[in-house]
């Protein structure tokens, strides 16, 4: 049977914090009908189906830190988290499905993009999940640190809560600093 990965990112559009992608390869067993869009899905359902995903599949995460996004952007850095992801399988897919329009450098893996993936093919919606979750774990224990912004709840992303406690106690080192409104106070 030829091994198939799906692929998807988390994080891309945050103020703070290292962007996160998943590759998974499911199992034959799993329940392909529980696999949904990681955004279509509760917080409690995310982490319930995270843990099946886990223990039915193989998987690995890769990231791509606050630096490494100010430095070759965002979208480059979500293509070398997904690298990063895909590189730490502990098996050798056959095909790697990537959702999006855009593919990760990488030699020797034969690959393709699914445009709104996460919504059609399982195992990128298992990827989406286990990312999301993963990235979120991440982000609230940053939160503890830095519990006036919200990240518990809002993830980082630019909500009225978010904005209003940059404005009053400036920026962190974990804000993207070439994401606007953050290069905008600089």
């Amino acid at each position: 049977m030829k091994i198939i990965a799906g692929v998807d990112e988390v994080g891309r559009g945050s103020l703070i914090g290292p962007v996160y992608a998943a590759a998974v390869i499911l199992n034959k067993s799993i329940n392909k009908k529980l696999l949904k869009d990681s955004k279509s899905l509760t917080k409690n359902k995310r982490e319930e189906l995270d843990k099946y995903i886990k223990e039915n599949s193989i998987w690995a995460v890769g990231r791509a830190s606050t630096k490494e996004i100010e430095k070759i952007n965002i979208l480059h850095a979500s293509l070398l988290a997904m690298k990063r992801a895909i590189l730490k399988l502990n098996k050798k897919p056959f095909l790697v499905l990537i959702d999006g329009n855009k593919l990760p450098d990488l030699k020797n893996y034969k690959l393709k993009y699914v445009i709104k993936g996460d919504q059609k093919i399982p195992s990128i919606s298992a990827a989406s999940i286990v990312a999301k979750v993963s990235r979120d774990k991440f982000i609230t224990k940053l939160s503890k640190q830095f519990n006036n912004y919200g990240w518990d709840t809002n993830s980082g992303y630019g909500t009225k809560e978010h904005l209003r406690a940059i404005k009053k106690l400036g920026i962190t080192k974990h804000h993207r600093k070439t994401f606007s409104p953050i290069s905008d106070l600089l």
